[in-house]
């Protein structure tokens, strides 16, 4: 499949654009549409929008090619490649990666442009839980606190590899922490060492109301209520290692003396352990359990150190089998929690963490 192109879309712009609205498809016919359309209808002069078709076998492109955007086609290559071929298509000094199934809520294009600068290297913002059909399902989600912030994200990247964000969809990034992707060969989700580089490279801005609709479907491929194999847990922390060490290196190419603890020491890296430990049968020793649970995020609320505290000391103490069954009932070993990186957010929308994560996009 050669790649194509169609005409610029229905917008023009009188100056030159300052967002960019990326959106990557893969077989979603049944919401590309509604995508396209929650950007064009704020008809907002200042935002351009691309749509990269990552090589879908069902008619999402002859939904594309209708609805006049400026448009490309590639082979599949994953989401990470999409996104890529979009970066390389638009020149706006923020992108936000849209998702073919998610979608903007009105007005959120002019709000979202109002409060960006240069010092602004990641904005953030809540999205509304939908079904298939575009109901509202459930409150919007993360929690986040609403400020401007760099330092505290800075400790929380350095203390945990991560820090409480939303869906792809719920995120802008500045150009250049975009460029980081380049070098992310290792993994297939776009929102991993960007979100993790973001606050060493400016301001993160928090919006503590949605702007966008989360979509929850049946299109899950990896089912978060099977029992998570060996291998699986092994790419996971495998990916996780990759992302920090990937920080690192950015870090360190460019004179940034800020200290981050080996991935090895990490909270998540802990817990990926003790769920590997787990399913291998090998069970977790009471000593293991306390290093995960003197590693908590700070952002961690009491209620909820004392629940995840609660679930380790318990799977010290029971037999294995039982264990492996709690493990997957209750999800505290959180497998899909750190799947996408974005590792909150499958808290708040397990439903929907196989369909984003890395291991079932365009696997498909």
């Amino acid at each position: 499949m050669n790649d194509e192109t169609v005409r610029d879309g229905r917008m023009t712009y009188e100056r030159p654009p300052s967002l960019a609205v990326i959106i990557n498809c893969f077989n979603y016919e049944k919401y590309i549409k509604c995508a396209i359309d929650s950007v064009l209808s704020q008809n907002n002069k200042s935002c351009e929008i691309v749509v990269v078709d990552d090589g879908s076998t069902d008619n999402s492109w002859n939904i594309i090619q209708s609805s006049g955007v400026r448009a490309f086609r590639k082979e599949n290559g994953g989401q990470v490649s999409a996104c890529l071929m979009g970066l390389d298509n638009t020149t706006a000094p923020f992108v936000l990666f849209l998702d073919a199934d998610d979608k903007l809520l009105p007005n959120s294009l002019g709000k979202i442009m109002g409060a960006l600068d240069v010092s602004v290297s990641k904005l953030q913002f809540q999205l509304t839980r939908i079904n298939e059909n575009g109901s509202v399902i459930a409150p919007p989600f993360p929690a986040l606190q609403a400020g401007r912030d760099r330092d505290k994200f800075k400790r929380f990247v350095s203390e945990a590899g991560t820090y409480i964000s939303p869906p792809t969809s719920g995120n802008v990034f500045r150009r250049d922490v975009c460029e980081f992707l380049r070098g992310a060969s290792y993994d297939s989700a776009v929102d991993g060492v960007i979100l993790l580089a973001a606050p060493f490279f400016g301001d993160i801005v928090s919006v503590k109301h949605p702007l966008g609709c989360y979509r929850i479907h049946g299109k899950n491929k990896s089912g978060v209520r099977n029992n998570p194999s060996i291998a699986l847990l092994e790419k996971h922390k495998r990916r996780f290692k990759d992302r920090v060490s990937h920080l690192e290196a950015i870090l360190r190419q460019r004179n940034l003396t800020d200290a981050i603890i080996p991935p090895e020491q990490m909270y998540f890296y802990s817990i990926y352990q003790i769920n590997q430990d787990i399913v291998t049968g090998r069970g977790i020793k009471l000593r293991q359990a306390l290093n995960a649970v003197i590693r908590f995020p700070s952002w961690y609320s009491p209620h909820r150190k004392a629940a995840t505290a609660l679930a380790i000391v318990l799977a010290v103490v029971l037999p294995n089998a039982v264990s492996v069954q709690f493990l997957n009932s209750w999800r505290f070993v959180l497998v899909r929690l750190v799947t996408s990186f974005t590792h909150i957010r499958a808290l708040w929308a397990p439903q929907r963490s196989a369909v984003r994560s890395p291991l079932s996009r365009n696997s498909r």
